[in-house]
């Protein structure tokens, strides 16, 4: 059944579509159903906070890890960088939460290793925030982590060979340099995730589901371990 713009007057429960017609799904109701781009597009930007990113921990630990090793796998308030308010560049919020990086910069001998690893949602997006470094990154190299046109065994040639600063990547790309021990997470100290930043689909990073699991992924790889020694902390970009 199908019913024109007119005959919707006199309903205010119905909804119309985007050309003015609205179709009948059932008897009973009417159906008109949101995208997520509609969704998010609609709704205010909120910064993210790491509540946000210890809810969505816990909730893939609840089916996975006993109590036990939930509350082992906690990430105390300590863990954490001050979180983006969203009036940032990516240069500028790291000159804030990495004051002394000229210093952290320099003293980083080790291979295998990058001292700052920047993680976002495509490849590119990596690019983006590459070009963003510029004012920042100093003398430091930087290295592409993503699959798009890069095979994974040059990018551990390349981590093996020479020191490293900065790596800017996807999470599956850099949770296969892990796994392969490709790359190791001995010299990080600082593990930026690109967390408020949207797409073309209005969809933040954990919005999509192959890039949340892969974060997740990436997190078990020892990086969990390492901020709860202090070692490794935690920005929300």
């Amino acid at each position: 059944m199908i019913m024109n713009y007119s005959q919707l007057k006199k309903n205010t429960n119905q909804c119309l579509s985007k050309n003015g017609i609205l179709y009948k799904t059932n008897w009973y109701f009417w159906q008109c159903k949101k995208t997520i781009t509609d969704v998010l597009s609609s709704s205010q930007p909120a910064p993210g906070s790491p509540d946000d990113l210890r809810s969505l921990l816990l909730s893939h630990f609840l089916a996975t890890r006993s109590v036990i090793e939930q509350e082992e796998l906690g990430l105390p308030e300590t863990c954490f960088l001050k979180s983006n308010d969203l009036t940032h560049s990516l240069s500028s919020y790291l000159k804030e939460v990495c004051p002394k990086w000229a210093k952290v910069q320099k003293q980083h001998t080790q291979t295998g290793s990058v001292v700052l690893l920047v993680v976002c949602g495509s490849a590119l997006r990596t690019i983006e925030l590459i070009k963003q470094l510029t004012t920042f990154k100093g003398e430091a190299k930087v290295i592409k982590l993503f699959a798009k046109h890069i095979k994974v065994e040059d990018q551990m040639k390349l981590l093996s060979k020479g020191v490293l600063h900065i790596g800017v990547g996807t999470p599956g790309r850099v949770a296969t340099l892990l796994e392969k021990d490709g790359m190791n997470v001995q010299g990080l100290r600082y593990l930026i995730l690109d967390w408020n930043y949207r797409d073309q689909k209005q969809r933040r990073m954990m919005d999509i589901p192959e890039v949340k699991a892969a974060v997740l992924k990436m997190m078990e790889s020892d990086i969990i371990k390492k901020c709860q020694e202090g070692a490794v902390k935690i920005g929300l970009f």
